[in-house]
């Protein structure tokens, strides 16, 4: 098996813990980005040792925030594969408010509230 083989299959592996399956919005999307994000961002880092994929989740969703980036309700909304609870993803913002500001927090707990909202109804679309 390659190199490449190898990272894509950790890739896989960790879409399949997450609950993303193939990640097959970003392949429709663009089958380059998508081989990026699986061979790379989860092939190579998110599949490295020394945190664990619930860690590195908390850390993607600070960076998210951070960012303001939409994709933050992707990964809210399927952290809980991870055991991560929507109450830890509201500290994470909490502690996160001091050091990214108001706006930014502001904008990470509607998309919370949103994500959490889409359970009560039953939705489980694919929105970011």
């Amino acid at each position: 098996m390659s190199d490449t083989d190898d990272r894509r299959a950790r890739g896989l592996a960790v879409y399949q813990q997450m609950g993303w399956g193939e990640n097959t919005a970003v392949k429709e999307l663009d089958e380059d980005l998508w081989r990026f994000t699986t061979d790379v961002l989860f092939g190579e880092i998110w599949s490295r040792p020394g945190l664990s994929l619930r860690e590195r989740e908390l850390v993607t969703l600070a960076t998210l925030m951070a960012a303001k980036a939409d994709g933050i309700a992707l990964h809210m909304r399927h952290a809980h594969n991870l055991g991560i609870t929507f109450d830890e993803m509201k500290e994470v913002i909490l502690q996160a408010t001091i050091y990214l500001g108001m706006p930014k927090a502001l904008f990470a707990m509607r998309k919370l509230k949103a994500v959490m909202a889409e359970g009560e109804g039953g939705g489980s679309g694919a929105k970011t």
